[in-house]
């Protein structure tokens, strides 16, 4: 899970590297950051895709988590 002050630190980080430039070490820590908050998003947006359901024109509902997805039965 990501922070405020996960994405503080990496707003941070982003305006240093643009004014005087980042050492190696922050260099990884940004690296990492960013991985985690790619990692957070792509997780709450599979999570999201997993609760659609569609109504067919027919009225019977299809789940797309349990079709497509992670859900189980």
């Amino acid at each position: 899970m990501i922070t405020q002050e996960m994405i503080d630190r990496i707003n941070t980080l982003y305006h240093k590297s643009q004014a005087t430039g980042l050492t190696a070490q922050e260099k990884e820590e940004q690296a990492a950051l960013r991985k985690a908050y790619i990692e957070s998003i792509r997780t709450n947006m599979r999570a999201s895709l997993d609760n659609i359901s569609i109504k067919e024109a027919d009225g019977t509902v299809t789940d797309l988590g349990k079709k497509h997805g992670t859900k189980k039965d």
